[in-house]
């Protein structure tokens, strides 16, 4: 089994497709292991080698996906969000300690300005679209000075990202060339993927989900991968026509903006043919799982991720009658049980409790960070437990289900209520879209359970209706007491919302205090 990013490439074949994008000739699985050849060079010239940390800020699309493989394979890659602003470029470079910045050909923007103030070595991606997708040249603007050019070993970091940091400062998170070959591994395992495969992409590739579900596995399968510039709603059926994937994988946002518009484009479906559809990175409500699977007649699978397990750990198993709606399937990869929320005790797989794992795909520790490290591994049973910081259970047939995150249970009174569990009841109304349950700070009670509601079309509900309808599924303290409509919910930059903080986005902070 491949131990480093460069050995998922290395044996597959010559000619066989490895990347493409719209209007894109493929680049091939050896003009991958070329474009790595001439990377390695070109970093080493620039001065950046083995252990050295290469900030990546690039807009979606093929170049950025052949630049976190081929870089990866050099130096450590550190993939920031294009949408950044200056201030968050400079705390992201100063955290990471980067020694080079890889930016896009003409790119005047906050990365750069960031990269001059922080004195980083700028090192310039240009591409010709003549060429194959992935295919790129760097030029650095200056020098490093001197690389270590010895080829990264499995213990060596190939990928940095942060942690969304929504309560306290963003945690570093190292991923090990292992973990990241660990990874892809397992959900090529989980998918059943082959050669034959084609994956469209449609995450970002600044975030764990798109870089190892989409990108790494496919790779590690000799499969195809198809990237976009990004998701859009709009572009998405035009392009599931062209690319003709066997599967793609999306956040449950986005699951739902392609059904709104499955109606009007009912013939590009009929003619997909997709072997299955990934859902991942927030759990999927099972009415949206339904409808998807109604859609597209093809399996959902819903797969259980984050970026400190380097991706996947849980994965429903491929097939119509092995899905469970609700649940983040069986563990996948690594090591997953339950463990006891304030002591580091591993307890019955039937009790609910703290999800937590174990295995070569997790995060040697966050860097820096001796608390959070303190706080969130533990040793029992003769392995090394990482507390993910999700709260569920396993059932009699070894499925897992979450109850939510333990920071987002809203505690009402001493009540503890699911925000998925409201989520789920409120979305089995057919004119409720989408819906987000969350906790809203309450004078006497500490947290009142409140929720944001996305309407279908030509809705004519009102809150006191939606009120009345979950009081008619729910116990009386995990109705919403505070209901707010919304033309669109508010997402993070990689399209997941963010429960916690929601009632300050919102604006009812101010009017619940």
């Amino acid at each position: 089994m491949a131990q480093t990013v460069s050995e998922l490439i290395a044996t597959h074949a010559e000619d066989a497709p490895a990347i493409g994008a719209p209007e894109r000739d493929w680049l091939s699985y050896g003009g991958l292991r070329a474009q790595s050849a001439a990377t390695r060079d070109a970093l080493h010239a620039a001065g950046v080698g083995r252990g050295d940390r290469v900030a990546i800020v690039l807009p979606n699309g093929p170049e950025m996906a052949s630049a976190f493989v081929t870089i990866a394979q050099t130096a450590t890659t550190a993939p920031l969000n294009p949408g950044y602003r200056q201030e968050e470029y400079e705390f992201y470079l100063s955290d990471l300690s980067a020694k080079a910045i890889v930016l896009a050909e003409g790119y005047d923007g906050p990365a750069l300005a960031a990269a001059r103030s922080s004195n980083l070595t700028v090192i310039r991606l240009a591409f010709d679209a003549a060429e194959p997708a992935g295919t790129f040249t760097l030029t650095p603007e200056g020098s490093a000075g001197t690389a270590d050019t010895a080829a990264p070993t499995p213990d060596d970091v190939a990928l940095i990202l942060h942690t969304s940091g929504t309560t306290s400062r963003p945690k570093i998170v190292p991923l090990l060339q292992s973990n990241v070959a660990a990874s892809a591994a397992n959900i090529r395992t989980s998918l059943e993927l082959t050669p034959a495969d084609r994956c469209m992409n449609v995450m970002p590739l600044f975030h764990i989900h798109g870089l190892i579900a989409a990108v790494s596995a496919s790779l590690e399968a000799g499969a195809s991968i198809w990237c976009t510039p990004g998701f859009n709603a709009l572009a998405f059926f035009g392009q599931l026509e062209t690319c003709k994937p066997s599967w793609y994988t999306a956040v449950p946002t986005m699951h739902q903006a392609i059904l709104s518009r499955a109606g009007r484009n009912a013939e590009i479906i009929a003619g997909a043919n997709l072997r299955f559809l990934r859902s991942s990175s927030a759990s999927l409500p099972p009415p949206v799982m339904a409808e998807l699977q109604k859609t597209f007649g093809a399996p959902v699978i819903e797969g259980y991720g984050m970026t400190e397990a380097t991706h996947q750990m849980c994965s429903n198993p491929l097939g119509f009658d092995t899905q469970k709606a609700g649940s983040v399937g069986v563990p996948a990869g690594p090591l997953v049980r339950i463990a006891h929320e304030s002591d580091d005790v591993l307890i019955d797989n039937g009790t609910i409790g703290e999800v937590v794992i174990s295995g070569p795909n997790v995060t040697p520790g966050y860097e820096g960070n001796p608390d959070a490290n303190a706080k969130s591994f533990f040793e029992a049973e003769g392995a090394r437990w990482f507390r993910t910081g999700d709260q569920g259970a396993f059932d009699a047939e070894g499925y897992l289900s979450l109850t939510g995150r333990l920071k987002e249970i809203i505690n009402r009174g001493g009540e503890k209520v699911s925000p998925l569990e409201v989520d789920a009841i409120l979305l089995d109304h057919a004119e409720i879209a989408q819906v987000v349950t969350f906790a809203l700070p309450h004078p006497k009670l500490g947290e009142e359970v409140a929720a944001a509601v996305v309407l279908t079309d030509g809705s004519e509900m009102t809150e006191r209706d939606i009120r009345d309808f979950a009081a008619s599924r729910l116990a009386d303290f995990k109705v919403p007491r505070k209901v707010v409509l919304l033309e669109e919910l508010p997402k993070g930059a990689t399209g997941k919302i963010q429960r916690i903080g929601m009632a300050e986005k919102l604006g009812l902070v101010e009017q619940a205090a």
